[in-house]
């Protein structure tokens, strides 16, 4: 058993201070993994600050974790020490159910274990939880460590463990690419990568934002498109247009208007999670044989095959790089929109 130097939340409305936290014993097939930096997800908040109900305390939380292996168990053959890895929302799963030998881990039938938050054994996580990357270490099974090419730097790569698989997923599943007419909606630390990935498919992008403050960037990422979704005229423009379009927001929108910018056969998927159901007319699914889909993470391979993409087509997450007794105001700012677009930890400083 070992410690590691992390920062933790004791209570919903409290703040995070430093602590020390124990890792297992490294088995046969685990990896120990020096953490070098921590993305802040907005997830993340949600679960510290129990806005989603049933957080545990103390809660380290972060799944978007790169940095170097510093050892590693008798038995594993992926990786040695000094490899750039990254860890995601995931350290285990069953391994069994169809789903798992699919490799589609994050749809696991008996529930994979997330990277923090999650209930497991001690001889898992001391304290039977698991605990995640604002931390300066972690032992996670080699089956769930990924390999982070040379092509991107490890601060751009760690949000791309859980943003860049999110949208990767969604747009290799239903086919973007040269033809493909694709809509982002909501260009955050999720919408811009997904603006990235989907140019680099060789999509058609348009950004689907309430306003155009962003639109300079959504250029310089890649869309072909802008629109302000304020504007009225923006749902009468683009009736009809699009083969995908995918929800990266969080809010209550009226998704029943943005299905109907979908084409024969297009698709609109949820990634982000309202805190209301979504209301849509049957004639909107009916007229144009429309779908409304919903999408996680990916798996394993999938996420492997995401950051060997992003590093061939030079993609990283835009961050902002904080110290750790930050994390408190880089969560208000995240919930503010304050930030372009993703917080990263630089756990040097924690």
């Amino acid at each position: 058993m070992s410690t590691a130097a992390a920062y933790a939340l004791t209570s919903p409305d409290g703040r995070f201070t430093k602590t020390t936290v124990e890792r297992r014993e490294l088995g046969p097939h685990d990896v120990l993994i020096d953490i070098k930096y921590a993305g802040i997800c907005h997830s993340d908040i949600h679960t510290a600050r129990n806005e989603w109900g049933g957080t545990a305390y103390p809660c380290v939380p972060g799944h978007e974790i790169a940095g170097l292996v510093a050892a590693v168990g008798s038995q594993v053959r992926k990786y040695s020490v000094g490899d750039r890895v990254g860890v995601g929302c995931m350290v285990d799963s069953c391994g069994e159910c169809d789903n798992c030998r699919a490799g589609e881990q994050q749809y696991c039938t008996r529930g994979c274990v997330m990277t923090y938050g999650a209930a497991v054994g001690e001889e898992v996580q001391p304290g039977g939880r698991t605990l995640g990357g604002y931390s300066t270490q972690i032992v996670v099974t080699e089956e769930f460590v990924l390999a982070i090419p040379e092509g991107i730097a490890l601060d751009q790569a760690a949000p791309l463990l859980c943003a860049g698989i999110t949208l990767y997923s969604p747009l290799r599943h239903w086919n973007a690419g040269p033809g493909k007419q694709v809509a982002i909606i909501g260009m955050g630390g999720l919408g811009h990568v997904g603006v990235k990935i989907a140019a680099a498919l060789g999509a058609e992008v348009t950004v689907l934002s309430q306003s155009l403050s962003k639109q300079d960037d959504g250029t310089r990422f890649g869309a072909h498109h802008y629109y302000a979704t304020s504007d009225k005229q923006t749902f009468k423009d683009l009736r009809n247009r699009f083969d995908l379009i995918i929800n990266t927001v969080s809010a209550d929108l009226p998704i029943d208007r943005y299905m109907k910018l979908l084409n024969l056969d297009g698709t609109l998927v949820i990634l982000g999670l309202p805190e209301n159901p979504l209301t849509v007319r049957a004639s909107t699914l009916t007229h144009s044989r429309r779908s409304l889909a919903g999408s996680l993470i990916g798996g394993i391979p999938q996420t492997q095959e995401m950051l060997d993409f992003c590093a061939e087509h030079g993609i990283g997450a835009e961050i902002e790089t904080i110290s750790a007794d930050r994390i408190d105001e880089a969560y208000d700012r995240v919930v503010a929109s304050d930030v372009r677009y993703r917080f990263v930890i630089d756990t040097a400083t924690i």
